[in-house]
């Protein structure tokens, strides 16, 4: 068996499903049940514990659906689009 000197890329499923939009979905939702949707969604990436985000509307298992570093890769980006504009 040869291994290959090349560099392998890595390319995710795209069209998986909407990380944008579940992160909508699950902010509202949190909005909702009347908790603070920043610091629950920062409690969860940080600790992945799942019990930070509320089972109301189904949030907690559209969310689970996603790695963290999908969702943090999926904020990042937003947040580096909109600083970029103003």
């Amino acid at each position: 068996m040869s291994i290959s000197s090349e560099t392998m890329m890595f390319k995710r499923n795209d069209d998986k499903k909407d990380v944008a939009q579940t992160l909508r979905e699950v902010y509202a939702a949190l909005e909702e049940k009347g908790y603070n949707p920043v610091d629950q969604l920062v409690g969860y990436l940080l600790s992945g514990d799942p019990t930070y985000i509320t089972s109301h509307k189904d949030s907690r298992t559209k969310l689970r659906r996603f790695e963290r570093y999908e969702l943090l890769e999926e904020l990042v980006k937003n947040y580096l689009s909109a600083a970029a504009k103003k």
